[in-house]
């Protein structure tokens, strides 16, 4: 009882590192929040005065709670990096962070643990340890959001590969030709994201609106640049024939991706994000369509597909996840 007393006294401290955002958010080892902090990351001052920052809220913030001992810190990054030598890498979003030791630094000025995760594979945490993934020893996490990340959850333990490059799914081929993803056209993340969809239904509705053909959500080619997934999910949801089309070929390929991912790692459970997650009506009843063509039958009958429950809030737990994680298993 003395250690869990102890340990209930504990805070943990995640950073959230983002290209337009950044977050401080301070909790215990059971995933409560008890104080964040958001600020604009302006990445034209350069990672120093960003750091800088960063140090000045944990201080701000570890005085709100006197009595409670700082247990360790997490980080939670686009990337490329190395999480076993805590270095960031010139992640794109972060112009300058060329070979940051970020772990080092606050480690060094805290004097407590510091660990980091790039940014998919700290929201698998989140849902694996808090979210729809609970309970599971096997699972997958896609982002399903601006582009297609993913993390991995293998017997019990978080799977970042060799050198943090595990769980690139998006970087998938799925066809020769298609919207371009990850630096690939035709890729999963091509078809299965924001910005591959907004592709696909640009391409489609200006090939109709040139053959004189209708499209109501979106009826002059003055306007075609507007489109964005949104537009097209509300546009689906409404009854929309060219959007449920867009849908459908993006849930095709979805389904696909999702059904090599089962036959290879044979998950209980695959949770995905953001726009599936909004739109899981949409999707569910066409992926289902094709999983049940494609994949393993055995395979599949243990796997459920689901939506994230963590939403928006997901980004405020990640970063708290990984400074956690190594704790509490």
């Amino acid at each position: 009882m003395s250690d869990q007393k102890q340990n209930t006294g504990d805070l943990y401290l995640g950073l959230d590192i983002g290209g337009t955002k950044c977050a401080v958010v301070v909790g215990d080892a059971s995933f409560s929040i008890k104080k964040k902090i958001f600020f604009d990351t302006r990445t034209e001052r350069g990672y120093h005065d960003i750091l800088a920052e960063f140090k000045k809220h944990i201080k701000s913030i570890l005085t709100d709670f006197p009595d409670q001992k700082l247990k360790r810190i997490g980080i939670s990054c686009g990337g490329p990096l190395d999480s076993k030598k805590g270095m960031i890498y010139s992640p794109p979003n972060l112009p300058g962070w060329d070979n940051v030791p970020i772990t080092k630094i606050f480690s060094d000025e805290f004097g407590v643990e510091t660990a980091i995760q790039n940014d998919a594979n700290a929201c698998a945490l989140a849902e694996w340890l808090m979210g729809a993934g609970k309970g599971t020893s096997n699972m997958i996490f896609l982002t399903f959001g601006t582009g297609m990340g993913s993390g991995l959850i293998l017997n019990g333990k978080l799977y970042s590969g060799t050198n943090d490059l595990g769980g690139e799914v998006g970087h998938i081929r799925l066809n020769k030709t298609g919207p371009i993803g990850f630096g690939k056209a035709g890729s999963f993340e091509g078809f299965c994201s924001g910005g591959g969809i907004a592709q696909l239904a640009k391409s489609m509705v200006t090939e109709r609106l040139n053959n004189h053909q209708t499209v109501d959500f979106c009826n002059s080619l003055e306007k075609v640049n507007e489109i964005d997934t949104k537009m097209v999910a509300l546009a689906a949801n409404a009854g929309d024939p060219v959007a449920y089309e867009i849908i459908k070929i993006s849930a095709g390929y979805l389904g696909q991706g999702l059904a090599i991912l089962i036959d290879i790692l044979n998950p209980e459970c695959i949770v995905i994000g953001s726009i599936y997650a909004r739109n899981e009506n949409l999707f569910k009843p066409l992926i289902y369509e094709v999983l049940q063509r494609e994949a393993i039958p055995q395979a599949l009958e243990v796997c459920t597909i689901k939506p994230a429950e963590l939403g928006d809030s997901i980004g405020d737990y990640a970063a708290l996840c990984v400074a956690v994680y190594e704790d509490k298993f």
